[in-house]
């Protein structure tokens, strides 16, 4: 089966939907299905130093996946560089996309994903669309009134006319259906690698950041977005200066928000205590993940969590709010806290952390072994294969 997954970038700054749709399709060719990705160079503010595709059709080998990177307009305009428009993207899709038994197309309200749900549609080839939480409610009052009417008078069609919709977690499918456009769609969750053990992480993270041996360390790594709420857990943190603590803030984000979060912390007072760490990955990424003692999201909406997730395969509790769409898994496996997106409710949760610290409530063992049997790609990639399949069958049947 020839599979094509369409995403407008792959680039890291995008957060944890591209490093995921990266791992599926590496997943998704370990099961024996031809599966490339095309996308563009978008990078953010900047474009990714990767090979264009050329008349040669040209895949490049970026992480060890098959892709296709074509140039993204580039104005000094936000908003329209946002939007990752890319011609040579549409004349490629308008002449290859009928060689691919199945699209598979990420996220909406961006223009290479529009696009090719539109030309599929047009060409009469099955297409799926997974949304990565963009038709979640928080995720649709953000610039209300410009997604309405995009989804009305574009977005609409395209999803009615897909064979189905991926959806990461039952909350995200329940915040959909709000919307009640009776589209198919299923439930599967996205994967994760479990991490090869670093001996002493522990000690070693203390070491690099020179951090106390009996002071706990707490992660937030993410994107540094208003949508994280990481002002919320800065604030709570600073009604708990009694306690001893560091806090770690690994991601990137616009340069005006990441001064407005230092100056937070200079406000309430733990400036010293905290470290700023920017974007990590590879072995430090594993570090910090295996080196921490409590992984903090206390974000207003994610669709799944894969940051979360991330930090639960390497044994870590994690403390999340109930907009975090894992957060049933995490409260019915006890791996962890869920509190409500509120300061005292989230001063309570680290209150207990801090009292409880040296009683290990949660092995680190057992919550590794919860999320290996339950997250692995293998097991997450042999699903999708068999839905992928499915809807094909289904697709050629109808035609």
């Amino acid at each position: 089966m020839n599979v094509l997954h369409i995403i407008p970038s792959v680039a890291s700054v995008r957060g944890g939907t591209s490093q995921a749709v990266i791992e599926i399709v590496g997943a998704l060719r370990s099961q024996g299905i031809d599966a490339e990705i095309a996308t563009t160079n978008d990078n953010g503010k900047d474009l990714l130093d990767v090979p264009l595709y050329k008349l040669t059709d040209q895949l490049a080998e970026y992480r060890n996946i098959p892709i296709r990177f074509f140039p993204r307009f580039s104005p000094n305009i936000n908003a329209i560089r946002e939007f990752a428009f890319s011609r040579s993207l549409t004349t490629w899709l308008w002449q290859h996309i009928n060689e691919y038994d199945l699209v598979h197309v990420h996220a909406i309200f961006s223009y290479a994903s529009t696009v090719a749900m539109a030309i599929a549609r047009i060409q009469k080839v099955p297409y799926i669309n997974t949304p990565h939480g963009l038709l979640c409610k928080w995720s649709l009052q953000q610039s209300k009134l410009r997604k309405q009417i995009y989804l009305n008078v574009i977005e609409r069609s395209n999803l009615l006319h897909s064979q189905s919709l991926h959806f990461t977690t039952q909350q995200e499918q329940e915040e959909f259906n709000l919307l009640k456009l009776n589209i198919s769609s299923f439930i599967l969750p996205l994967g994760v690698q479990i991490p090869t053990l670093i001996p002493d992480a522990q000690s070693q993270l203390h070491e690099l950041l020179q951090i106390p041996d009996l002071c706990p360390i707490l992660l937030f790594m993410s994107r540094i977005h208003p949508k994280k709420g990481l002002e919320y857990l800065i604030e709570s943190l600073g009604k708990l200066k009694e306690y001893n603590f560091a806090l770690v803030i690994a991601g990137s984000g616009e340069p005006d928000y990441v001064q407005q979060i230092q100056d937070l912390l200079v406000t309430h007072s733990f400036s010293d205590r905290a470290h700023l760490v920017g974007f990590v990955e590879g072995e430090i990424k594993n570090l910090y993940l295996q080196g921490s003692d409590l992984f903090t999201l206390t974000s207003h909406s994610e669709n799944f969590g894969i940051a979360a997730i991330e930090a639960l395969a390497a044994g870590m509790p994690v403390l999340i709010t109930d907009g975090v769409a894992i957060a049933p898994m995490v409260k019915e496996q006890a791996i962890g806290y869920v509190t409500k997106l509120e300061i005292n409710a989230i001063v309570t949760a680290l209150e207990n952390f801090f009292q409880n610290f040296d009683n290990d409530l949660f092995s680190r063992l057992k919550t590794q072994q919860i999320i290996a049997e339950n997250y692995s790609w293998q097991s997450i990639s042999a699903q999708l294969v068999t839905i992928y399949q499915a809807i094909v069958n289904e697709f050629i049947a109808l035609a």
